[in-house]
């Protein structure tokens, strides 16, 4: 990808959202310090929930959040 311009954010019974970077992570920070105990793998080896936020930013484009609801985000650019 050339640019990060922004992210497309879905989410269960949300309309479509675009973030910047900075308020991806946010929202991430904040369903993750939520979840401290019940973390994917991943994220377990990281002990800031700022690095787990940062971590499954740029590695993942979902996040499970509960049975039948979803969390995920794409990478978009935006034509100026």
């Amino acid at each position: 990808m050339f640019q990060e311009d922004a992210y497309v954010v879905l989410e269960t019974n949300q309309p479509e959202q675009f973030l910047t970077q900075e308020e991806l992570l946010e929202k991430l920070k904040a369903i993750l310090l939520t979840r401290q105990d019940d973390l994917p793998r991943d994220l377990q080896k990281f002990s800031s929930v700022e690095d787990q936020a940062q971590y499954l930013m740029e590695t993942f484009c979902e996040l499970d959040v509960g049975v039948g609801e979803y969390l995920q985000w794409y990478v978009v650019r935006l034509e100026k």
